[in-house]
């Protein structure tokens, strides 16, 4: 009896081989898009807060926070920036320090300019305040940087507050200098307690670039606290609130979002700008705006 066979001339092997090949192709593409619109596409982040103690006249109050801006730039002149700004309607914008970078790329000087442009556009948008970063300081430039932010009409606060009006009512706006500044500078408790003795206990919104103070802030009795300084974690992976802290920490907390303590929310802005050497990666530069309401 006669058996026919049939030879498989093809080596074993080798369609597993381009199937592995063209999934490995895929994910370098998938993640090359994703680095790039990580670190290029600019988004707005929005969280609205209760609060019995708000005054009935800031109810719908908005607060924009650009922070870690680090010279970056978003179109010319910082168009998409600044029409995302104004998109957003605020009645008050937070710049919450790292305006410029702690190093010489670009140079000091473009990076001031790029600044002043920036601050000449927001202030026809809306009253700006500024706080300093650690980066500002990191400059040499910050004093440089202060004066011209003031001749724009940019209200600079160095452990300074305001009182903000409106219909009558007030809440207070008060904003830290960073600890890379004066070694003299008063303390940030000292600062509160300064401010609950000349306005009694009044709705406080605090700025302060870095992450860290919440539970301070919380015994003080600040009812709001704007920062940044964190970058998101840079890397953000899923349940994790970020890979890389700013002191070089691993999985690092209160890097975006709104935390909440007692009867004290702390907003972090995963920033705009970036200095660390590591692309962002699922962590979009972001626009905050906070929309303030009473609670039912």
């Amino acid at each position: 009896m006669e058996y026919e066979q049939e030879i498989n001339t093809k080596k074993p092997g080798r369609r597993g081989g381009k199937i592995i090949l063209i999934i490995l192709l895929a994910l370098v593409l998938l993640t090359a898009i994703l680095l790039y619109d990580s670190n290029t596409r600019l988004i707005t982040t929005g969280y609205e807060l209760s609060y019995a103690s708000l005054p009935a006249a800031f109810d719908g109050f908005r607060i924009v926070i650009l922070s870690d801006i680090h010279a970056a730039m978003f179109g010319g002149s910082n168009g998409r920036l600044v029409s995302m700004v104004v998109a957003a309607q605020p009645d008050i914008i937070a710049i919450t320090g790292d305006l410029i970078d702690g190093d010489d790329k670009p140079p000091i000087e473009e990076q001031l300019a790029t600044a002043d442009s920036l601050a000449a556009e927001l202030v026809e948008i809306a009253p700006v305040y500024y706080i300093t970063g650690n980066h500002d300081w990191n400059s040499g430039s910050v004093r440089k940087l202060i004066s011209a932010l003031e001749e724009r009409g940019v209200r600079v606060l160095r452990n300074r507050y305001d009182l903000l009006e409106s219909g009558g009512e007030t809440i207070i706006l008060a904003g830290t200098d960073d600890p890379n500044g004066p070694a003299d500078m008063i303390k940030p408790a000292d600062f509160v307690e300064r401010i609950h003795e000349a306005e009694g206990d009044g709705f406080i919104v605090m700025l302060e670039h870095r992450n860290n103070n919440l539970r301070l802030y919380s015994d003080l009795g600040v009812s709001l606290v704007l920062c940044g300084h964190a970058h998101g974690g840079i890397i953000r992976l899923p349940f994790t609130d970020g890979l890389a802290g700013p002191q070089r920490d691993w999985f690092p907390t209160y890097t975006s979002g709104v935390y909440s303590m007692g009867e004290t929310d702390m907003v972090v802005s995963r920033g705009i700008g970036n200095h660390t050497g590591w692309p962002r990666f699922l962590n979009n530069p972001e626009i905050v705006v906070i929309e303030l309401r009473i609670e039912n």
